[in-house]
């Protein structure tokens, strides 16, 4: 299918450059130019020839489109990584935000959060399907969906006013007080019932190069026309603010060219519902009851780690034995970097030390948990094109607070098996899967292999134990601290909550949330102790 606006009948995305380097290429080329100059620091004003006459200036720019093309093609990318953009982008589907904008390292996001803001009706991407019966079901599934959130957040809120009570007790005696607050809970678990295709509103920073690669495989699973659109409508924006970006822009690789696509066209039974069923069935085996599951680490983590630590201090291992060792980089008591908001590890001599152990997780969550999980980019995953997820059946997670009440875990089931048969009716209508995978809803399973260095892991787990995280990264966030304790019992008793750090530290308050404590002493607890329903 060809981009175009038609393709959504609810209207092409939003899409707005709102900060920009001045000049991205001529910065390029000049910082390019910087590593081989015996006279200083060369300027963009003389890459572009500001001060030169017309003719002298056309051959100057002539030798900066030149340059940067032969940076470009030796892969001399750091250049590139100068200049940066801002976008804020609206009538996005939270689908391309997982599966695209988030599945990388490099960017900057801030977006709309439905832990937070209720979702209005009218606010899901509508693909144009012509009109009909496919049309029609897709649009009544959308109302109904919407209607099951609606439903289930007021359905959700005695719930989750019993359960803030039973956290809080002190607060019941003003509860006008803590309304909102308790809406707000009842709301992050009604959200499961959204589909996947619900809008958001977002700030999104990527450099030059990024935005390069964006155009370059924007034609990808698993959402090809919406990110044909959006990147599209980026690169215009860039090319209105400075058009000699031109020069470096690939051709986009099609769709059919994708590693992806052509193992699936190659291979059409790999489609088969029997083996979908297969490799989930096999997967959640393995993954034993755990939301994540220890798969793989390095025999000698612990080993490894003193002993980076001795080559920092170039000490032997007669001055500081592997328990000293270990203790000094990650006890907060001695190692004062790792008790701060600030994350400064990556610059301290010692922390660096961490990045040498490393451990691999499968896990399984929810597309809205793992929306949030994905954000921690240097903990980096394989996560699942859309045959792996786009099942005949229904597949999903069940926050603990559904269960709790038989009308909420009744109607959440309904809201479920809703999205499921109106996307199995599409299907048969012979309605593309892309199109079709709008109406997944939030809940839907996704499993996938993460892998992390301890560096990268500890600052994880201390941001995501904390009782304010959401309920399912929490779960895996204790399942990944209790397995590396398990194998790395010395690494593993370090893995504590936000507060766990500042306790040992002697940082007080020891909860970093202020007004927003979770209200559970987490820093003198155990964190298999726990229980959690909020």
């Amino acid at each position: 299918m060809s981009p175009s606006i038609a393709s959504f009948r609810s209207g092409p995305p939003e899409v707005t450059l709102v900060q920009a380097f001045a000049r991205p290429l001529d910065n390029a080329v000049a910082t390019a130019r910087t590593c081989y100059s015996a006279k200083g620091i060369i300027t963009q004003e003389e890459v572009g020839g500001d001060a030169l006459p017309d003719e002298k200036r056309a051959v100057r720019l002539e030798r900066r489109d030149a340059l940067a093309k032969d940076l470009y093609a030796a892969g001399h990318h750091t250049t590139f990584q100068h200049a940066h953009f801002q976008f804020t982008l609206d009538r996005v589907s939270r689908q391309f935000v997982w599966s695209f904008l988030h599945s990388h390292p490099f960017y900057n996001s801030e977006q709309v959060s439905q832990r937070y803001v209720e979702v209005k009706a009218g606010t899901t991407i509508v693909p144009e399907l012509g009109g009909g019966e496919a049309q029609r079901i897709y649009e009544e599934a959308v109302a109904a969906l919407h209607r099951n959130y609606h439903d289930l957040r007021a359905l959700l809120t005695p719930v989750a006013e019993a359960e803030y009570y039973k956290r809080f007790p002190a607060r019941a005696k003003d509860p006008a007080r803590w309304a909102g607050e308790i809406q707000k809970k009842a709301q992050e678990v009604a959200r499961y019932a959204l589909p996947v295709g619900t809008y958001c509103y977002l700030y999104h920073t990527v450099s030059a190069l990024t935005l390069m690669r964006y155009h370059r495989l924007a034609d990808q699973y698993d959402a090809p026309v919406e990110q044909r659109q959006v990147i599209q409508a980026m690169v215009d924006a860039v090319l209105a603010h400075d058009p000699q970006i031109a020069v470096l822009l690939e051709e986009p690789i099609s769709l059919e060219e994708t590693l992806e696509y052509q193992i699936f066209q190659r291979n059409p039974g790999l489609r088969s519902p029997a083996m979908g069923e297969e490799a989930r069935r096999e997967f959640d085996a393995g993954l034993d009851g755990l939301v994540s599951r220890l798969v793989g680490h390095k025999p000698e983590n612990e080993e490894l780690l003193a002993a980076s630590v001795r080559e920092v201090l170039g000490l032997p291992t007669a001055a500081l034995s592997d328990d000293d060792a270990i203790a000094l980089v990650m006890d907060p008591a001695s190692n004062k970097a790792l008790s701060g908001s600030l994350n400064v590890t990556t610059l301290s001599k010692l922390s660096r030390a961490m990045v040498h152990p490393s451990y691999t997780f499968r896990k399984k969550l929810s597309h809205t948990a793992d929306s949030q999980d994905q954000r921690h980019r240097a903990t980096p995953a394989s996560r699942p094109c859309l045959q792996a997820y786009l099942t005949p059946e229904p597949d999903y997670v069940t926050p603990a607070l559904v269960p709790l009440d038989e009308r909420v875990e009744r109607r959440y089931q309904e809201s479920m098996n809703r999205s499921w048969e109106a996307i199995a009716r599409l299907r048969a209508l012979g309605v593309s899967d892309e199109f079709a995978a709008y109406l997944l809803p939030n809940a839907v399973s996704i499993r996938f292999t993460e892998s992390a260095d301890l560096l990268s892991l500890r600052h994880k787990c201390a941001m995501r134990l904390c009782l304010n995280a959401q309920e399912e990264i929490w779960r895996a966030a204790r399942d990944e601290s209790e397995q590396v304790r398990a194998v790395n019992p010395r690494i593993g008793a370090f893995f504590l909550p936000p507060c766990g750090p500042r306790l040992r530290a002697g940082v007080k308050p020891f909860c970093p949330e202020g007004k927003r404590y979770c209200g559970v002493p987490a820093w003198k607890i155990p964190m298999r102790e726990i229980q959690r329903t909020l």
